[in-house]
């Protein structure tokens, strides 16, 4: 892998290509995205050069397609042709159906990998691009057929994804659609509802006097703006809101247990859950 492909020089595609750099990658990294973003990534050391999306592929071994999901479906359609033979393209939506099926039919001349690192923060753009974005998270791979992952651009491209300090996982783009919407997409929901039902008491009482880091956490992903969510949603609405379907039985399980002794077993239960999440024992 000699020559990579950033297109979509944002936040997780800036911190990829500075993740590469950090990982010893010594070759050359051409962006593809806006004017004032690919000065931007060129001013701060990101990238080496910025070309349009056709000349950046024609001389690339590796295409990184880290738009929005919108974006992504579009670029796929018109990619292949510009593409040199055996380039492996992949990807970093957050859901992967829609990604995966459109690849399947438009990307020929090259090799498709759907990709999903688990990492982000709330500030966007290049400037909050960093090295060590990708390390300690998953980052899952797609790929369109089982054997794919054999394959020696994607053994690479999986060796230097580990090396930025990223754990790996294989999952099928169904399988990895459905957790992450219990994962990930419902977490989001919550932070979003939560605050939405503040809202109201916000404007009669002044709730921040008495906010505590707690409310500050809960309500962190409430910050995530409606242009990042937009085609999540639309591309994996079914299995988010199976996710709320279950969330809002649970609620109703927890608001019939007030006056219970079996409101232990669900402080316990979620006890569990919060303590492995953190590689911790419960008790």
């Amino acid at each position: 892998m000699k020559t990579v492909a950033i297109v979509g020089v944002g936040l997780i595609g800036g911190s990829f290509a500075l993740a590469l750099r950090r990982a010893g990658f010594t070759g050359r990294i051409v962006g593809v995205s806006s004017p004032r973003t690919v000065e931007e990534a060129l001013r701060l050391g990101v990238i080496d050069e910025a070309r349009p999306l056709e000349e950046a592929a024609a001389r690339s071994d590796l295409v990184y397609l880290s738009q929005p999901i919108s974006r992504i479906l579009e670029t796929i359609e018109r990619l292949d042709a510009s593409l040199q033979p055996g380039c492996l393209v992949t990807d970093a939506g957050s859901t992967k159906r829609a990604i995966v099926e459109r690849a399947r039919r438009h990307i020929r001349r090259g090799l498709f990998l759907g990709g999903h690192p688990m990492a982000g923060k709330e500030s966007r753009g290049v400037a909050a691009a960093e090295a060590e974005l990708f390390a300690r998270r998953p980052y899952v791979f797609t790929p369109l057929e089982a054997d794919d992952m054999e394959t020696a651009p994607v053994r690479e491209f999986r060796e230097w994804v580990e090396k930025t300090g990223a754990r790996t996982v294989v999952l099928d783009a169904a399988e990895h659609d459905r957790l992450v919407a219990y994962v990930s997409h419902l977490p989001q929901m919550l932070s979003t509802a939560l605050a939405s039902t503040l809202a109201a008491e916000a404007e009669r009482r002044p709730i921040e006097k008495v906010s505590g880091p707690g409310l500050l956490d809960m309500t962190r992903l409430a910050l995530s703006p409606w242009e990042i969510w937009e085609d999540i949603i639309a591309t994996n609405r079914d299995y988010i809101a199976e996710a709320l379907d279950a969330y809002v039985e649970k609620l109703k399980t927890i608001r019939s247990s007030l006056d219970s002794p079996a409101i232990r077993d669900e402080f316990a239960s979620a006890n569990a859950v919060a303590a492995k999440l953190r590689g911790r024992r419960c008790g």
